[in-house]
């Protein structure tokens, strides 16, 4: 082992949301890259099917914590002996049940982070994942790390409680000395966990299943990021970022109409040959709300939340981090061509 090897061995992070579909992702490139691992979540999902998401007992310096963001003493106790933290942990839905779990996790989440940080000795800084719902929709043009969210209308408390996350990091960071840098990924997606975060995947399951059988958004609609290139930028921003910067790491901006024709393209099927009027998925989404609450318990695909976010463009530019992170993000073509194969393998598509 190396001298270089050695020091990065010693050096322990601390990823909140360690189970989940990125922050397992963030767990596996710093133990690739010889970093010694605490995981840090509420519960431990099992692995995604045909898949290894990295984080395996193989690692001997790899170690799981259950605990949970809102519970501050666990979090301070498993931040012991951390140099550095990845904030991860959010709640990241378009709806749930009980809307004040967005605010508990993902904003109260963070205040107990920046308290943990001030009250440990050995953390070093603070590596926070936001979203690009905390800079809000650009429609019309392509926004980068200098836009703010307006605050004056959110599509979903998920955005809103992201955006007042932000201005509590953005103030922690740059006037109350926190040694922090802020990360803000695209729409992730790829192979790996089938959370309800992991968007994308649910998509082409709910069209290569007849349930999604038109196309549906705005055009440039999203900025895709792939769920390895966004870790990568991660474990990335921890030596290369600048304390109190804003980094996207978006990909390309395109549409779900988009997804749907490479998809299309890559399985030698059809495309969907029409648009789902916008009024009709949102009568369709209460529809899901209502099954949801009363019937299925399952957490439905389509909510007149996600509806209202489709009704907007959100397209970044991910120059700086290209500039300052060697961020390096793949096409969506590319990363589709290795995400759709996987599904069928298995089991949730065919074609």
């Amino acid at each position: 082992m190396s001298m270089e090897d050695n020091k990065r061995k010693k050096k322990v992070a601390l990823v909140t949301g360690a189970s989940g579909f990125l922050g397992s992702r963030i767990c596996g490139e710093l133990l690739r890259q010889g970093y010694s691992v605490k995981g840090f979540d509420i519960t431990v999902l099992p692995r995604s099917r045909g898949h290894d998401d990295v984080v395996s007992p193989a690692y001997s310096n790899f170690e799981l914590v259950v605990g949970d963001v809102t519970d501050y003493a666990s979090l301070k106790k498993a931040c012991s002996g951390c140099h550095v933290i990845f904030h991860v942990a959010a709640i990241v839905e378009s709806w749930i049940p009980r809307p004040s779990g967005f605010m508990a996790v993902n904003v109260g989440g963070l205040r107990n982070v920046v308290r943990a940080y001030k009250e440990t000795k050995t953390v070093e800084k603070i590596i926070y994942t936001s979203s690009f719902f905390a800079l809000g929709f650009t429609d019309g043009h392509v926004a980068d790390e200098t836009q703010m969210h307006s605050g004056k209308y959110f599509c979903s408390e998920y955005e809103r409680s992201k955006a007042m996350a932000d201005e509590i990091a953005l103030e922690a960071a740059r006037e109350e000395g926190v040694a922090m840098v802020l990360l803000y990924p695209g729409l992730i997606y790829g192979v790996g966990n089938l959370t309800s975060g992991n968007t994308v995947a649910n998509w082409l399951v709910e069209r290569f299943n007849g349930r999604l059988p038109g196309y549906v958004g705005q055009e440039k609609a999203f900025s895709f990021s792939h769920v390895d290139d966004v870790a990568r930028g991660h474990v990335a921003a921890m030596t290369k970022g600048r304390l109190g910067e804003r980094y996207l790491l978006s990909g390309e901006n395109a549409s779900i109409k988009d997804v749907f024709d490479i998809a299309a393209e890559i399985t030698h099927t059809q495309k969907p040959q029409f648009r789902i009027p916008i009024f009709v998925l949102a009568v369709y989404g209460w529809i899901c709300i209502f099954f949801c609450k009363f019937i299925s318990q399952k957490h439905p695909l389509v909510t007149p939340q996600a509806v209202d976010i489709s009704r907007h463009q959100w397209a970044y530019s991910c120059e700086k981090a290209k500039a300052e992170l060697d961020y390096n993000p793949r096409s969506l073509k590319e990363g589709l061509t290795e995400m759709v194969p996987w599904l069928k393998d298995i089991g949730l598509i065919k074609y």
